[in-house]
């Protein structure tokens, strides 16, 4: 380790972006380390935690472990939770998780081994252990799992007076940040919704009934995460309640938490197109082999196939050896007309703007625009071949495999998600690879083919 040095915290804390900092604060003793930590925002500790390699994660702790404190472990990523969860003593985590609101207690929960949760749900309350378990009968990814179960709910005859009583009286209870008092009937239905903000602009003896909303999004537990993500953006909402399977209310689902969603689906989907996964902090080169060797494997049988076509003309590229040197520019600029198609296509798929209602004016369009693209093109590549060349039957070649190819590219990248996406399959995982295998394989088979008629 190196000599201590001073370090002086800022009076406004410390700046995200200044990770060497925290090599510098393991050089701390115990006292000026806590003196740091105590004025750094929990997000920005777990940020400079997480930076920290494995063993230096192992030497903050032994040295000072109540620093990971429970609005620190529910701001780390889920990887680095999992690596440090065995380093914290039992009692630890049951204060950590009591402290949280269910959602967050729910997902630091998951990332602990079989031996340790048992541990810890033993120690909790009986009413925290009993919404744990409530949580975890719920599917992965479902808003069961991931709602929170602190809510504020009031009949409609309560007036503004009662329901502040209520909220004073209750106390611990609450969750820690809401925006909308839910009115529940006796079957405690919810029926409208009061913002807390119009709450308290209304006089005391105001009924909860005359102040309601009553246009409600309602969200099931069993919703899937992207489709409650889709909800909050379509209807610009800040929270809703979420009900079981008799429309009882259970929950509520806030923004902060959508906002997480929606970053973790689109993260998903753009690792998706590329068919990798997350590199995370706590991910080694052999499991991030594991990961993008299947696919690897798939693009090398594809790539097999397009060579397999290849290899049907060699005789006809053995003739004009200029045929091998234009090929994968025909080749490469499909590729590129289906990627841009495709992508707008998942996109569209992900935010519902592609439907079956629009789909085909959709493929008309993509279709159309692929084949304006694929003439413009054409006539540059063809003239560039002539000039290069001398031949004109050559630069005709190159001209109609250019808009043969850049066609059926465009209609690939949008069929093929929409395709998928009716069978049932995640476009947004597999179409790569379909797409690529369509390009190449008819952008050489037009390119040969042509050239063998047209040359032979």
């Amino acid at each position: 380790m190196t000599d201590s040095i001073d370090v002086q915290p800022p009076a406004e804390g410390l700046s995200p972006d200044n990770y060497n900092l925290l090599v510098d604060v393991l050089a701390l003793d115990d006292a000026g380390l806590r003196h740091l930590a105590a004025d750094i925002h929990p997000a920005d500790f777990s940020d400079y935690f997480e930076q920290l390699s494995p063993e230096q994660r192992h030497e903050l702790i032994e040295r000072a472990g109540d620093l990971i404190t429970a609005d620190v472990l529910a701001e780390m990523e889920d990887e680095v939770v999992e690596e440090t969860l065995p380093l914290l003593p039992c009692p630890q985590i049951v204060e950590a998780i009591t402290a949280l609101d269910n959602n967050d207690a729910t997902q630091i929960v998951e990332e602990m081994e079989a031996n340790q949760r048992e541990e810890v749900l033993e120690e909790l309350r009986p009413e925290d252990r009993a919404t744990l378990e409530a949580s975890f009968a719920c599917d992965e990814e479902t808003i069961g799992r991931l709602m929170q179960r602190e809510f504020v709910a009031a009949p409609p005859f309560w007036t503004v007076g009662d329901t502040i009583d209520h909220m004073r009286n209750t106390g611990g209870d609450l969750p820690d940040l809401f925006y909308d008092i839910w009115i529940v009937d006796t079957a405690f239905h919810p029926v409208g919704y009061v913002p807390v903000s119009y709450l308290m602009r209304n006089p005391p003896d105001a009924k909860l009934e005359t102040l309601a909303y009553e246009k409600l999004t309602v969200i099931t537990q069993d919703m899937d995460q992207e489709e409650a993500a889709y909800l909050f953006e379509k209807y610009n909402l800040i929270s809703a309640p979420v009900v079981d399977a008799e429309g009882r209310l259970t929950g509520m689902m806030a923004v902060d938490d959508i906002i997480e969603i929606i970053q973790d689906e689109n993260k998903e989907d753009i690792l998706a197109l590329a068919c990798v996964s997350e590199a995370g902090l706590t991910d080694t080169a052999v499991s991030t082999v594991k990961a993008r060797a299947p696919w690897l494997f798939i693009n090398l049988l594809t790539a097999i196939l397009a060579s397999l076509v290849i290899a049907w003309f060699d005789y006809v590229i053995s003739e004009f050896v200029q045929l091998a040197i234009l090929m994968p520019i025909v080749a490469s600029m499909g590729g590129n007309a289906g990627t841009q198609a495709l992508a707008v296509a998942v996109r569209g798929i992900a935010e519902r703007d592609l439907t079956g209602q629009n789909a085909r004016r959709a493929v008309v369009r993509e279709g159309l625009a692929a084949l304006i693209n694929g003439i413009i093109f054409a006539v540059v590549l063809a003239l560039v071949t002539y000039v290069w060349f001398g031949r004109q039957d050559i630069a005709m070649v190159a001209f109609v495999a250019m808009i043969i190819n850049h066609f059926f590219a465009g209609l690939a990248g949008i069929l093929v998600p929409l395709a998928l996406k009716k069978s049932g399959a995640d476009p947004a995982v597999s179409s790569a690879v379909f797409v690529t295998t369509v390009t190449d394989v008819v952008g050489f088979f037009a390119f040969l083919g042509f050239a063998a008629v047209m040359l032979l």
